[in-house]
């Protein structure tokens, strides 16, 4: 990584610095680096974090600090026997010995795909998670001194004042603008797809890139991968539109263009899996992202900008109608889940199941689901209940349906309205995939929907500034209207990234189903009832089911094939304490 220039390293008298990513601005890593290990240097201070994507170590005199932004971007994780810590690293595989795993952590994967960045069990026995926003301190022999979570530099506070130059939109703007300033780097890529959310940070980034152009400020890359046959050919007109507006700003601007016809999900699926850190429940996309990330690397990208996170952060938030039923204003409610299920062609009923009834009750909301829908594997299967294919004795001995409702509670929470932000967040950071080939790559990918100050201003907007019926983000089409093409701009659907899943699996079914039936690690045997795991896939072959049941299968396949990819025997683990060097 450090070859690579994926970690800074400064020393001053108080102590040593060692940052993987960035704090306060890509562009000047070291300065905040500096400002950083400054900023804790008295003992018993509890600043809040900075904004950024970093994990750091932080070597004092007297102490050592472990710490991690509060979005989780850059994993990191520790070592520890009783109360003393011998390694850190960013890597769990890295500390880990293959033949000591940890059943309770599996268990918490299962129950869904955002169970592993906000627990602290990693799949290694006595190896664990440094959670989002949390530091850490030990003394300088490793001995754990405590651990606390702290606060991130952004206000989050309540609605400021809106004047008629203060609009949501224009809020919105300025939080943004400034989310991807802090990301720009010396060549920067974006992801552009034609849709309304990278064709934003795309267009912000040349802003502001050309802005400083005479100064050297930067290249940017215009990375997209581009279908020429099926239903997503028809998102090529977008594409092509958002390139043409970003180098209407950045004529320097380049295009790479990756064609992505023979991709199809599940591609090579046990070498993507087994190589990430942790199992992963997204690697049967991992074909596409790495024919992108591959022609990104070879460019020498240091950033790597994604419009993730803007479907959950600058829409409306749904759950507005939760708050609405809990503070009693049901006629209020009614009213407001009508104008959603004709905006989104769905029934008032859905829309109050969804979005009321389930925040509520989500395991008893998923076990009528299941009942309802007898006679399938996949019928009913929620985000939380057991997989049928998961053995009731291994749920029972290593603690899955806790896992379920604590997961639930977190997804949820006693106020889903602000727990849907955190749960978007962890969905995004860390992938563990992208991570694993950071260092190969040399850059960091970033999103900066999920900036903290994006995230804080579109907390603090009311309701009714954020829900135009018939306008999903409308704040954020107000914010961009004077940059977006009006064909972008005015959109309202996307062509879903569906058809590689249903060929991928159509195409490699029978490859997957041979993973199961002849995976010999033993701890599958013991988790999974290999025959019903079996029909799943099949049954998802068929397009039985639905997104939800979808992921538990994906989930639990690339569960397998991370197993199945662990090595036979695993190098000697170091000493059980390892002093942490004085800085003179």
């Amino acid at each position: 990584m450090v070859r690579r220039g994926l970690v800074t390293t400064v020393s001053a008298a108080a102590g040593t610095a060692v940052v993987v990513g960035w704090t306060g601005s890509f562009r000047d890593r070291l300065a905040g680096a500096r400002a950083l290990l400054g900023a804790f240097a008295r003992p018993g201070c509890e600043p809040p974090l900075p904004i950024g994507d970093f994990a750091a170590v932080l070597v004092y005199r007297d102490r050592v600090l472990l710490m991690r932004d509060g979005q989780a971007r850059i994993p990191l994780f520790l070592r520890r026997s009783g109360d003393r810590v011998s390694a850190v690293s960013t890597s769990a595989r890295g500390l880990g010995d293959a033949a000591e795993l940890e059943p309770r952590y599996f268990c918490r994967y299962l129950t869904g795909n955002m169970a592993q960045p906000h627990t602290e069990l990693s799949p290694f026995a006595g190896v664990h998670r440094i959670l989002g926003g949390e530091v850490v301190e030990l003394s300088v022999t490793g001995r754990m001194r405590g651990r606390r979570l702290s606060r991130t530099a952004v206000t989050t506070g309540g609605p400021p004042a809106v004047t008629d130059g203060d609009s949501p939109g224009r809020q919105l703007r300025r939080a943004l603008e400034h989310a991807v300033g802090r990301r720009l780097g010396r060549t920067v890529a974006c992801h552009v797809s034609g849709g309304t959310d990278s064709t934003s940070v795309a267009l912000l980034t040349a802003r502001l890139l050309a802005a400083g152009q005479e100064g050297g400020a930067g290249e940017l890359i215009l990375l997209a991968g581009r279908f020429g046959r099926g239903e997503l050919a028809g998102e090529r007109p977008y594409l092509e539109e958002a390139v043409e507006a970003v180098r209407a700003l950045a004529p320097g601007a380049r295009p790479v263009i990756v064609d992505a016809d023979d991709v199809a999900d599940f591609d090579d699926f046990v070498h993507h899996a087994a190589a990430s850190d942790e199992p992963h429940a997204h690697a049967f996309r991992a074909p596409f992202w790495s024919r992108l990330h591959a022609a990104a690397a070879g460019l020498g990208c240091d950033t790597v900008l994604t419009g993730c996170g803007a479907d959950p952060v600058v829409d409306a938030n749904p759950f507005h109608l939760h708050r609405l039923a809990r503070s009693g204003r049901l006629r209020e409610m009614t009213g407001q889940a009508r104008a959603r299920a004709a905006s989104s062609e769905q029934g008032v009923r859905d829309v109050v199941r969804t979005h009321v009834v389930r925040p509520a009750f989500p395991l008893t909301a998923e076990r009528v689901a299941r009942l309802a829908h007898r006679g399938t594997v996949l019928g009913g299967l929620g985000h939380f209940t057991r997989p049928p294919w998961l053995r009731r004795g291994f749920a029972r001995a290593h603690g899955y349906r806790a896992a379920g409702v604590a997961e639930s509670r977190f997804l949820f929470g006693p106020t889903p309205e602000r727990s849907l932000y955190d749960a978007a967040n962890h969905l995004a950071a860390p992938d563990p995939l992208s991570w694993r080939c950071a260092p190969r790559n040399g850059f960091f990918l970033s999103h900066p929907f999920l900036d903290p100050e994006v995230v804080a201003t579109m907390r603090r907007l009311p309701a009714e500034a954020t829900f135009r019926p018939g306008c999903p983000k409308a704040v954020l089409r107000d914010a961009m209207a004077d940059l977006l093409p009006p064909r972008i701009r005015d959109r309202t659907d996307k062509i879903p990234f569906t058809e590689p899943y249903v060929h991928g699996l159509r195409a490699h079914g029978d490859d997957l189903v041979d993973l199961c039936r002849r995976a010999r690690h033993p701890l599958v045997a013991e988790m999974f009832d290999i025959g019903t795991l079996c029909r799943a896939v099949r049954e998802a072959q068929l397009g039985l089911g639905d997104a939800a049941s979808w992921d538990r299968v994906n989930g639990s396949l690339a569960l397998v094939a991370w197993l199945e990819g662990l090595p036979a025997e695993s190098p000697p683990a170091p000493g059980a304490t390892v002093p942490v060097g004085v800085v003179s």
